[in-house]
């Protein structure tokens, strides 16, 4: 076997020298890994994440959005709460002025008038018809009372009606908020099997048992007393601001409970 001679030892020095101890770098099975490498990896990686994060609370607001629009869009969205108020705008001063036959026809002209106003613009019709179908009622009781207060009997007696619904849906465990929600939003009733989500919509349940029984007790005081103009007063109060705060506990609800619509879009 032939010796190695000094030139070539030249090359490495570590091997021509005994005396002197060979550091050999540590090579991972991938090859070399400096020190700047794995940062660049760390840093990446925590981008990616903070991405991921981003992402994942920009789907949960679009869902959150979502609800309320839901929710508000059953109603016929911000514009049918306060165009609900507009035929009793009308009918107490027109009572006033030019008398009962007067308001009730002032009333339903209204009522025509945002039905039409929605059919032009192309908005959700279903709430102008529920609307004007109220105030129908409303100016028929009126009519055949011969009273103007008669025109607010139909609603005093549904809120009583609604409250009990309500109030009925908790004593049987089924809480009508999350019962109409799972039906809107495709959830079923798979929720009742979870205490933590039953007692949240129960919650729920309790805001709109409150509101409505609220409004009949209030408006029906005011009823009994003859009182028309505050009557309308309360019917407007009591309106659109209670149903607002009503939602915003069942939208509340909803979300503690994730159970808010599929996202919508991708």
């Amino acid at each position: 076997m032939p010796i190695p001679s000094n030139d070539e030892f030249a090359e490495y020095p570590d091997l021509a020298d005994p005396d002197r101890t060979a550091v050999l770098p540590v090579v991972s099975p991938g090859g070399p890994r400096p020190d700047a490498a794995y940062a660049a990896e760390a840093v990446s990686a925590e981008q990616r994440m903070a991405e991921k994060r981003t992402a994942e609370q920009r789907v949960t607001e679009e869902r959150e959005e979502a609800a309320e629009q839901s929710l508000l869009e059953q109603l016929g969205g911000l514009s049918g709460l306060v165009y609900s108020t507009l035929p009793v705008v009308v009918f107490v001063p027109a009572d006033t002025l030019w008398g009962l036959t007067a308001a009730i026809w002032s009333a339903l002209g209204v009522a025509a008038a945002i039905l039409v106003w929605r059919l032009v613009r192309r908005s959700p019709i279903q709430p102008a018809i529920s609307g004007f179908l109220g105030v129908g009622i409303c100016a028929l009781i009126a009519y055949r009372t011969g009273a103007a207060k008669g025109f607010f009997l139909f609603g005093i007696y549904a809120s009583l009606v609604y409250a009990a619904a309500f109030l009925l849906s908790l004593l049987v465990r089924w809480p009508l908020a999350g019962v109409i929600w799972g039906v809107l939003n495709g959830h079923g009733t798979d929720w009742r099997s979870d205490r933590r989500v039953v007692r949240l919509y129960d919650l729920a349940t309790v805001v709109w048992v409150l509101v409505f029984g609220a409004r009949y007790l209030v408006q029906s005081h005011f009823y009994e007393t003859n009182s028309t103009g505050v009557l309308a007063v309360t019917r407007i109060a009591m309106g659109w601001p209670l149903t607002a705060l009503a939602l915003l506990v069942t939208v509340w609800a909803v979300r503690r409970a994730d159970h808010l619509p599929a996202r919508r879009g991708a």
